[in-house]
């Protein structure tokens, strides 16, 4: 307020377990102002598993994160409130429906407000009573918007009915800082997979045969292959390979290699000693 960045504060609209979302006033329009809670007040207490594979911008931030302390904690927290800003600009440009960002301003990030039909804020997906046609074409929309995320190198890592918007034109994705690099981070497709099964949960308890689809392991087999785009077709379906791993062969061959080597040492060894 005091940058005359915003006007005035109208209200709150809701608190998560990550930030506290405003109403507030920018020039006669109405806008949403993310505050976030401090790290010990946040629920993501396995912060780690997301943030790895980011990348800390200067050798000395990044020197200051490796050791921990009070400064690396600083640049950390300061990173998780700038990569939501980063992750909304990033899928607006690859077409995914998420809240218009204006920038990040002493930690607080203010966006688009998001109305319904009757202009009221967005309610969130959990809170809105889907028809069966509704649960399947939401649905088919979202699982085209992880699609595009997943194209774009970035997965949500935390979607969920609680993490999705409805407007007047239908399902928004919000709540990114958590975001994290598909191609970076060793607990990629974990994350991914949960987000689909997630979606798959959601939209089941109105269209049942949604629970047997198996969209995560299809996309993900798609973009390990480097095949997926936006226009994939997908189908749902995916034959999972239930051969069963010969375990007792490969450490049979992994004694051989040993003993293998062993010898080989031996008969060094023995011709040194006649030498």
């Amino acid at each position: 307020m005091d940058d005359g960045i915003i006007d005035s504060v109208l209200r709150r609209l809701k608190s998560g377990k990550e930030a506290t979302v405003y109403l507030v006033d920018c020039g006669g329009q109405v806008r949403c102002a993310k505050v976030y809670k401090d790290s010990q007040q946040r629920g993501f207490h396995k912060l780690a598993e997301y943030q790895e594979g980011r990348t800390v911008r200067g050798s000395r931030d990044a020197r200051a994160v490796g050791k921990g302390g009070k400064h690396g904690r600083s640049v950390q927290e300061a990173h998780w409130k700038n990569a939501e800003v980063e992750a909304l600009y990033r899928l607006s440009r690859a077409g995914v429906r998420v809240p218009e960002p204006y920038g990040v301003f002493d930690g607080v990030l203010l966006m688009e407000l998001l109305r319904d039909a009757e202009g009221n804020p967005a309610p969130r997906l959990n809170d809105v009573t889907l028809t069966y046609e509704q649960a399947l074409a939401w649905h088919a929309f979202m699982i085209q918007q992880v699609v595009l995320m997943l194209c774009a190198g970035l997965i949500h890592g935390d979607l969920s009915e609680f993490n999705v918007l409805v407007d007047a034109g239908g399902p928004v994705i919000i709540d990114l800082p958590q975001a994290v690099d598909s191609a970076a981070n060793n607990n990629a497709f974990r994350l991914f997979e949960r987000d689909v099964d997630n979606l798959r949960e959601t939209f089941g308890r109105a269209a049942p045969e949604l629970l047997t689809t198996h969209y995560a392991h299809e996309i993900w087999q798609h973009y390990q292959a480097g095949t997926l785009t936006p226009d994939t077709r997908l189908t749902g379906e995916f034959v999972f390979d239930e051969t069963v791993p010969d375990v007792a062969g490969v450490l049979q061959h992994i004694e051989d290699e040993r003993q293998e080597m062993l010898d080989r040492l031996e008969r060094i060894a023995n011709a040194e000693a006649g030498d």
